[in-house]
């Protein structure tokens, strides 16, 4: 499993309601993305949930390379370089995922926790660590799944929860979700 985000932060005035209307228009393009495990169209408003900024950040769990790669360098991504400008692409590998015991309802809500891996720590604990929290995450009330990954390049952890209400259980960035691409979904590793 490969994790995936960009993050596009607009103006403070931005009308987020264009972004919902391009997702409300495009987002079922990658309903059938092959090798795509899940993508969440998630964006922050400022004001909103403690949010500083206007932000589209989609963020992606992969199935395979090849999918992620198609995506970018032939695919649907070439409409956001073209809109927007071409964000960085950070990427992370999985360590954990978990379905939640709301698997089954529309999330409304993601969570995303950056974690330092401090120098020295052990690291079989911080990725055994990591597995934890994401099964942590997925039994609380609410949890509709829970992933971990980490960027070796950054010795950073991440922490990825959608929630079906608006009071998840976690701590972190929180975001809207506009639309849940899943293809994949039920392949991805746990």
């Amino acid at each position: 499993m490969h994790a995936m985000q960009y993050r596009l932060t607009l103006p403070a005035d931005y009308d987020m309601e264009i972004i919902r209307r391009r997702v409300a228009r495009k987002g079922h393009l990658l309903d059938d993305w092959e090798g795509l495990g899940l993508k969440a169209y998630l964006v922050r408003e400022r004001g909103v949930h403690g949010s500083p900024v206007n932000q589209y950040a989609p963020f992606y769990l992969w199935n395979t390379v090849t999918g992620m790669n198609s995506f970018l360098w032939g695919g649907p991504f070439q409409g956001i370089a073209d809109d927007f400008g071409r964000p960085p692409v950070r990427q992370w590998t999985g360590l954990a995922y978990e379905e939640g015991g709301a698997a089954g309802s529309p999330a409304r809500v993601a969570v995303l926790r950056h974690q330092h891996v401090p120098d020295g720590a052990p690291l079989t604990d911080m990725a055994a660590e990591a597995v934890r929290e994401s099964g942590r995450l997925a039994c609380e009330d609410g949890a509709v799944l829970a992933a971990s990954a980490v960027d070796t390049s950054r010795w950073e952890l991440i922490h990825f929860s959608l929630w079906e209400n608006d009071t998840p259980k976690a701590d972190g960035d929180m975001y809207e979700v506009l639309h849940l691409s899943e293809p994949g979904r039920d392949r991805l590793p746990g």
